[in-house]
């Protein structure tokens, strides 16, 4: 079992590491590695896409040709989780701003999002939430200039919401989150997207 970070910036280390505890915590071999390439990509048995700045995670996904292999495996079921940009990247939908500076979407779930829903960096902060699909105890979130869903639809399944407002959802072998589990010390949300493997 393999399961890649996109590498092209952001959260890379600190998600490997989780993927990394994840992995011991389940008792299952298998590494996490960083991806950059279409090759690397295909071979991955799940791919998580960082959190950092998702202009520019977009800009360079469309630059590298990879938004056809992340489009390919995830049609083929390879789970992928997309955290805080990542979420962004995974959307069919964006905000007006998305729209104004024309940035890149995978368009891969079918939900619609607001970037930096909660302010700005100064505006970040921390919170426990009841994730149902961890268990009963609250989970610890870190939202830095987090993004929310606004709308879903389709098959989309909402796991979390924060003052009503979504910001962790799930689409069969997709998972979009608002915060960054790799900076919590809890990988129960690592964990439940291992166990999405087949």
């Amino acid at each position: 079992m393999e399961i890649g970070v996109l590498a092209l910036q952001g959260d890379v280390k600190e998600h490997l590491t989780s993927i990394k505890n994840a992995l011991k915590n389940l008792k299952l071999k298998g590494k996490c590695t960083a991806v950059r390439t279409k090759n690397k990509i295909l071979d991955v048995d799940a791919l998580i896409i960082p959190g950092g700045e998702s202009t520019t995670i977009g800009k360079l996904i469309k630059i590298y040709g990879l938004d056809s292999i992340i489009e390919r495996i995830a049609r083929n079921g390879v789970p992928i989780m997309g955290t805080c940009a990542g979420l962004v990247l995974l959307a069919r939908e964006g905000d007006e701003e998305v729209n104004r500076i024309r940035q890149e979407l995978l368009g891969l779930m079918s939900i619609k999002i607001r970037r930096n829903a909660f302010g700005r960096q100064r505006e970040s902060f921390e919170v426990d939430l009841k994730i149902d699909v961890l268990g009963e105890e609250p989970y610890h979130c870190v939202f830095i200039r987090a993004p929310v869903i606004e709308r879903v639809w389709g098959r989309v399944n909402v796991l979390a919401e924060y003052k009503n407002r979504i910001v962790a959802a799930q689409e069969d072998n997709l998972i979009a989150l608002s915060f960054h589990p790799e900076l919590s010390n809890d990988t129960r949300m690592h964990e439940y997207f291992i166990r999405m493997i087949k």
